[in-house]
C-alpha cells in the first residue's frame, strides 16, 4: 500500500502501520528504480513486504501455526510482544496478528541539558533523559485468503492505535492515531506470465497536543486534528514474451483527502476553528511499461517509462478569528487559484553485464519525477505559531506553503560493480556510485513577507526562522561500499566479518548552499562467530562530524563518534532468544539527522526553546527477546 502521511509534522509515516515482525522481506532500491517498482518520487524507493499466505498441501490436511514473541530495553523501560496465528486447508486461510510496544522517555549517554520539568508540575527529567520519547502502540492485522490452482486471492484487514507518541524534534506530540487499512490482492499465474491486482484503502484520524513534558498553554492545550483518507488501485502484468524477453505493464491510481484543522482553544486561538489545509486532495493516475531481455547469459538490459498525472487542490481557509493577526493571510490564500496540475513522466535505462561467476557490473540512468505534497502547497499562515506547527523535517523552524511549487525532477546515473567468489560464500564486495542533478528541487528560503520577520529574521545565523517552501536546483552525489568475508572456521567456530561505508553529498545549485539533513560519512564493521545454535556479533559503528549543514535552516553541526554494540542469539527448534547491549560503553553522541531538541518546555514559541541542542542518541541499552513459534 502506498500510504501518505496525514500530519504536518509527518508524525505517521508509511512504515509505522506494519510491526517489524510481521515483515517478510525489505527490497531497497537505492540507485536505479524501475519504473514498475513505483514513481512520484525522485529517491530510491523501499519496498516492505508481509509474508505471502501459506496453505496446506491437500484439503485432508489442516496447516495450523503460532508465534508469539517478548522483547525488553532498558532504556526507557520498553517492552512489547507479539502474537499471531493463522489456520489453513488447501484453499481457504485465515490468519491474525496483534502487536503491541510501549516506552518511557529515553536517556542519553551524558547530560546535555539542564535538569528540571519541562513546565511547572510535569514530571522531572534529569539531564540525560530525552523529553517526549515516550510512546504506546497497538497494531493489528486479520487476514483471509483463497487459493484455486495458480490464482489467490487475499484479503488483510489492519488497524493501528497509537494512544500516545512523543517527538523530540517537533513542537507537540502524537496524542492520537487511529488508522484502518483494507487490502484486497489478486494474484494469478497464467500461460503468458503473471497478474497482479491490488486495491487499498485507509481511513486514519489523527491528532495532535502537548504531552507531559511540555507547556500546556491552558486547559485545552493547542489541539490540532487530522482526518485523511487514501483511495488507490494498481494492476500489473508480467509478460513473457519469449525465453529472453520480458514486459511489464500496469496502471496505478490514487485518490487523497486531507482535512487539517484546530479547534479553538481560548485568547488569541477563537474563538472559531483554525483551517490548516481545508479539503486537500492529491490524486495520482500512473501508467508504465518496462521491457527486460536478456540477450546472453552475460548481458541484460531495462528500460521503461512511465506517466504520472498528478492533480492537487484545496478549499478556502479561515483563522482563529478576523482580526489582522489571521485574516489577512487567509484573504490572501483564499484569493488564489488553488488547483494545479502536474504532468510528470519517468523513464530509466538499465544495462547489467555478468562477465563470469565472480563478478556483475551494473550501468544506469533515471529521470524521475516528484510532485509537491499537500503540506508543501497549501499552509498558508505567516504568523509564527501557526508556521512552526507545519514542519515535515525536525528542524524547529516554521514553514509556509507554496501554491506555486513546481515538480521536481532528477537525473540520476549510477555506476554498480560486484565482485565476489563463484559461490557467493566466501567473500563479497560491492561498490555503488551516483550522481544526481535535481531541477526545482524543493528546498527553502526565508520567509519574508506577512508576519515572517523583518531583516534580523533574514540575516540571523542562529535561532529558529520562518521559511517557505521554493523550487532551487541541487545535486548529489556519493558512494555506498559492502562486504563480507570469511575469516576462520575451527573448533571455535564459524567466523566472518562485514563491513559497510556510506559518503553522499547534496548542495543547492541555486544558492550555493549545502542541502539540509544529509548523513556525515559513515562505516560500520561486524566480527561474527557461529557455532552449533550460537550467534555472537561484536559491532563497531563509526560517523564522522556534520559540517556541511543547511544554512537557511540554520542547521546544527555535530561531532564525530564511534560506537560498539555486542548481540548474541541462540536457536532452538522453536525458539530463539536474543540478547544485546547496545552503547556498550554509554558513550554520548548527538543523532547527525536527528533535528533540533524542541522535547519539553514552551514549545510554540520561537524563542521559548533554547536553540543549538541536537536530539542525543540513545545512551546504554541491555535488550532481551524471546521469540516461539508453533
Amino acid at each position: 500500500m502506498d500510504l501518505v502521511a496525514a500530519c504536518p509534522n509527518h508524525m505517521n509515516s508509511a512504515l509505522s502501520y506494519i510491526d517489524p515482525t510481521n515483515v517478510a522481506s525489505v527490497n531497497v532500491f537505492a540507485g536505479i528504480t524501475p519504473v514498475s517498482v513505483g514513481g512520484d518520487s525522485i529517491g530510491g524507493t523501499i519496498q516492505v513486504k508481509s509474508a505471502a499466505p501459506e496453505f496446506s498441501e491437500s484439503d485432508e490436511e489442516t496447516l495450523r501455526k503460532a508465534q508469539t514473541s517478548m522483547f525488553y530495553r532498558s532504556n526507557g523501560n520498553g517492552y512489547g510482544g507479539n502474537i499471531s496465528a493463522s489456520i489453513a486447508t488447501e484453499t481457504v486461510r485465515l490468519s491474525y496478528s496483534g502487536a503491541t510496544a510501549r516506552t518511557e522517555n529515553y536517556s542519553a549517554g551524558g547530560n546535555f541539558k539542564a535538569a528540571g520539568s519541562g513546565t511547572p508540575g510535569s514530571p522531572w527529567l534529569s539531564g540525560k533523559e530525552v523529553a517526549s520519547t515516550a510512546y504506546q502502540s497497538l497494531n493489528q492485522d486479520f487476514g483471509f485468503a483463497l487459493k484455486h490452482d495458480k490464482h489467490v486471492l487475499q484479503l488483510n484487514i489492519g488497524m493501528q492505535h497509537l494512544a500516545f507518541e512523543g517527538f523530540p524534534n517537533q513542537r507537540m506530540d502524537m496524542t492520537g492515531n487511529d488508522s484502518t487499512q483494507i487490502n484486497l490482492r489478486y494474484t494469478g499465474q497464467y500461460a503468458w506470465g503473471e497478474l497482479e491486482a491490488r486495491i487499498y484503502d485507509q481511513s486514519t484520524d489523527h491528532a495532535m497536543n502537548m504531552g507531559p513534558d511540555r507547556f500546556t498553554y491552558g486547559a485545552l492545550g493547542m489541539p490540532m486534528l487530522t482526518k485523511a483518507k487514501t483511495l488507490g488501485a494498481m494492476t500489473q502484468g508480467n509478460i513473457i514474451l519469449s525465453e529472453q524477453d520480458i514486459l511489464r505493464i500496469g496502471a496505478e491510481y490514487q485518490q487523497y483527502t486531507l482535512n487539517d484543522w484546530w479547534p479553538q482553544a481560548g485568547g488569541a486561538m477563537g474563538p472559531n476553528t483554525f483551517w490548516n489545509v481545508d479539503f486537500g486532495t492529491r490524486d495520482r493516475l500512473d501508467t508504465f511499461g518496462e521491457w527486460e531481455r536478456f540477450w546472453d547469459a552475460e548481458l541484460m538490459s531495462q528500460i521503461g517509462i512511465r506517466s504520472d498525472i498528478v492533480k492537487a487542490n484545496a478549499g478556502p481557509v479561515q483563522g482563529y478569528n478576523a482580526t489582522a493577526l489571521w485574516a489577512v493571510d487567509a484573504a490572501a490564500f483564499n484569493a488564489l487559484e488553488h488547483q494545479r496540475t502536474d504532468e510528470n513522466w519517468d523513464a530509466t535505462a538499465l544495462t547489467r553485464y555478468t562477465p563470469d561467476d565472480t563478478h556483475i557490473f551494473e550501468f544506469g540512468y533515471a529521470r524521475k519525477s516528484h510532485s509537491p505534497n499537500l503540506y508543501q502547497r497549501y499552509p498558508w499562515s505567516t504568523q509564527p505559531m501557526a508556521s512552526l506547527m507545519n514542519n515535515f523535517v525536525g528542524d524547529g523552524n516554521g514553514y509556509i506553503g507554496n501554491v506555486d511549487l513546481r515538480p521536481e525532477i532528477a537525473h540520476t546515473l549510477s555506476i554498480m560493480g560486484d565482485w565476489h567468489d563463484a559461490e557467493q560464500e566466501q567473500w563479497t564486495l560491492k561498490a555503488t556510485t551516483y550522481y544526481t542533478h535535481v531541477q526545482d528541487f524543493i528546498d527553502a528560503r526565508r520567509c519574508d513577507f506577512g508576519q515572517c520577520g523583518g531583516a534580523t529574521h533574514l540575516s540571523a545565523t542562529t535561532g529558529f526562522v520562518n521559511l517557505q517552501y521554493i523550487n532551487q536546483d541541487a545535486r548529489l552525489y556519493g558512494l555506498d561500499l559492502s562486504g563480507s568475508t570469511q575469516l576462520v572456521s575451527n573448533d571455535y567456530g564459524d567466523f566472518s566479518a562485514t563491513g559497510l561505508l556510506n559518503y553522499v553529498r547534496g548542495e543547492n545549485k541555486t544558492t550555493g548552499n549545502d542541502l539540509y539533513n544529509i548523513m556525515p560519512p559513515n562505516m560500520k564493521f561486524a566480527l561474527i562467530r557461529q557455532k552449533d545454535e550460537w550467534t555472537n556479533t561484536a559491532e563497531i559503528q563509526l560517523v564522522d562530524a556534520k559540517t556541511h549543514v543547511s544554512q537557511v535552516r540554520n542547521e546544527m553541526k555535530t561531532a564525530g563518534y564511534g560506537l560498539v554494540n555486542l548481540r548474541s542469539s541462540y536457536e532452538w527448534e522453536h525458539a530463539r532468544l536474543d540478547i544485546s547491549i547496545e552503547n556498550l560503553f554509554d558513550r554520548f553522541y548527538s543523532l547527525p539527522l536527528g533535528g533540533a531538541y524542541l522535547g519539553q518546555g514552551a514549545s510554540m514559541s520561537s524563542n521559548s526553546i533554547p536553540w543549538g541542542v541536537v536530539v542525543p542518541g540513545m545512551g546504554r541499552s541491555i535488550n532481551t527477546a524471546l521469540n516461539v513459534s508453533f
